[in-house]
């Protein structure tokens, strides 16, 4: 049987989540473009001396934010698939579509609850962090560890909900930005071929950590310090995942949507379940063998 969600696994493998979908709302684009254009533009805020340069949200201030709000709902999805592989033990099957948008529901719900803790102990407004974001997000060049903060949160809430080309999107240039072919060309894996693919995206994700958690040590990073371990788990989660689906378009041309469709198509047929699992096992063992920190 294959464990709670393939999808969540698979994009997750050992606490290695894919990305999820944009910080304050679960507002689709046409409804974040209404949205936008009632917020208040912040030098107008500045004219009328509502607020001063010290209250303005820096990219450190976006940086801090969402890896916060990454890591939190990384958590949350964890939870949630050892509650739905629980279910699915007990004997009930949740078919893939119901499964997708329990997921889908519970996860928005946890984000809705724990953002507004995490805005008040940043002392931030949900309006003026959005609008600020957005305007970092305009400048990738210029605030790399924005665009990399909130693009890994986008692709959290992606692999969550199966939607496609949520990462990269913001109202003033949409699409997704990592596609690595035209996201309307779709390919339809077999079994086999998904099980292959698995393999392959395992393996890169489980090389890529065991390599950044080599050189972090080598730089005298003690990874059992708590502080260091998310730090890490940051980081890893990025290029980890990065790893895997480049590899995947690399050697097989498949996209990680191609990826996801497929799981949901074949998960609950025995030999992909027994594989994916065996798969998840043989990544655990090779990350504690390397010392590599877990969730």
């Amino acid at each position: 049987m294959p464990s709670a969600s393939s999808t969540v696994i698979v994009t997750a493998g050992c606490s290695l989540l894919a990305y999820g979908a944009f910080l304050l709302s679960t507002s689709s684009p046409s409804q974040k473009q209404q949205s936008q254009t009632q917020l208040t533009d912040i030098d107008d805020i500045d004219d009328n001396n509502n607020i001063n340069e010290e209250d303005c949200i820096t990219p450190e201030d976006v940086v801090t934010i969402f890896d916060k709000l990454f890591m939190t709902m990384q958590q949350v999805v964890l939870q949630l698939s050892q509650q739905v592989q629980q279910i699915q033990m007990a004997g009930q099957v949740i078919p893939e579509k119901q499964l997708r948008e329990l997921l889908k529901s519970e996860f928005q719900r946890a984000l809705t609850s724990c953002q507004a803790q995490i805005f008040e102990e940043n002392d931030v407004d949900a309006d003026c962090l959005e609008e600020a974001t957005w305007e970092f997000m305009d400048k990738p060049d210029e605030y790399p560890k924005v665009k990399r903060a909130v693009e890994r949160f986008q692709k959290l809430y992606e692999s969550i909900s199966g939607e496609d080309s949520i990462v990269g999107w913001n109202p003033n240039k949409k699409g997704n930005a990592k596609s690595g072919r035209d996201t309307t060309t779709r390919k339809d894996l077999s079994p086999e071929e998904l099980m292959k693919a698995a393999t392959i995206y395992f393996d890169a994700i489980t090389e890529k950590m065991v390599e950044l958690a080599t050189s972090w040590k080598a730089a005298g990073k003690d990874l059992s310090n708590p502080e260091v371990m998310k730090e890490f788990q940051l980081e890893a989660s990025t290029d980890a995942n990065e790893a895997g689906e480049e590899k995947l378009l690399k050697e097989l041309n498949i996209t990680m949507s191609d990826f996801r469709s497929a799981i949901d198509k074949h998960s609950r047929i025995p030999s992909v379940g027994q594989t994916l699992g065996m798969l998840q096992l043989k990544q655990q063992q090779e990350l504690m063998s390397a010392g590599v920190p877990m969730m």
